[in-house]
């Protein structure tokens, strides 16, 4: 039995008359009349009573036309849920993070622009140590990512930057240079214990330009892992210039390093050949979001 014989069913039962459902249906009355004979025939239950001047539904026929219409109901959700999740109206995305996207916004911004615009689907987002990240978008375990670059990738994923920032120089309170209202040279750092975050180009580059090598003691992940770090008088560390509006701690202070500004990238990072149009609407939006770029 196909759906076809039960929308026929349906129908006759809801016309009681043969000619009328027939042409409801756009089929001839014999096409008709063959198909419930059919029906009957598959059942082995008589599902109408027929007369010359009348049809009516047997008892067998009414308990079967409730389950049929139920069927053709949950088909019909079945056949738009299809259809929703094809054009991306509905589905899963996966999201990682690392925290300094959302430190600039840039993580929430997307999003929520996202769920005004697709609510019915649903965005998972957690935040994952930044060198993780590639990996696990690579293996599908993530569909979206929010990285802080430079970060040197695979060839199966693409990128978008979404944020221009730059680095600063985080200090211990009580620390010399932190008395300091101008800059603070590169040069000015050589022998400095260094308290290093998840992306280290920063640090490196104060380095170059100080002539010196870094002397990192401590790299514990997360920025805010970082700052506590200087908060303890660990050491000094490079870090992207929003924090300084959205983490306040003790004993921490920021200045702004001396020359051409250090640039770091926020970007959102994704699958070449995404299949999931639930991800490629996210990765679409991601590639139309113009690029925001903070000042020194």
């Amino acid at each position: 039995m196909e759906l076809r014989h039960l929308r026929y069913f349906v129908a006759l039962a809801e016309e009681l008359h043969f000619a009328r459902a027939a042409e409801r249906l756009n089929i001839a009355p014999p096409t008709l009349t063959v198909q419930i004979q059919e029906i009957e025939r598959t059942l082995s239950a008589r599902l109408f009573v027929r007369t010359k001047r009348s049809v009516a539904l047997t008892p067998a026929g009414a308990i079967f036309l409730s389950e049929a219409r139920n069927v053709l109901e949950q088909f019909a959700k079945a056949e738009s849920v299809g259809r929703r999740a094809g054009r991306g109206e509905i589905g899963r995305v996966e999201i990682g993070y690392v925290g300094s996207a959302a430190y600039a916004g840039v993580l929430q911004d997307q999003t929520s622009r996202f769920s005004r615009a697709w609510p019915g689907v649903h965005l998972n987002a957690r935040e994952f140590p930044m060198e993780d990240l590639p990996q696990l978008i690579g293996e599908g375990q993530v569909d979206i990512g929010f990285v802080r670059l430079p970060m040197t990738l695979p060839h199966s994923l693409r990128l978008h930057t979404l944020l221009w920032d730059y680095f600063c120089l985080a200090l211990p309170a009580g620390h010399n240079q932190a008395e300091w209202t101008d800059t603070v040279r590169s040069g000015q750092l050589a022998g400095e214990p260094f308290v290093a975050p998840e992306q280290e180009a920063g640090t490196y580059e104060v380095a170059r330009r100080g002539r010196f090598t870094p002397r990192i003691v401590s790299a514990p992940g997360s920025l805010l892992a970082v700052l506590t770090q200087v908060s303890f008088g660990t050491g000094v560390s490079v870090v992207p210039s929003i924090v300084r509006n959205v983490v306040h701690l003790p004993n921490v202070v920021f200045r702004p390093i001396a020359g051409e500004p250090i640039l770091s990238e926020v970007a959102a990072v994704f699958r070449a050949n995404e299949t999931s149009p639930a991800v490629r609407n996210f990765i679409q939006q991601t590639r139309e979001s113009p690029q925001r770029r903070l000042s020194p």
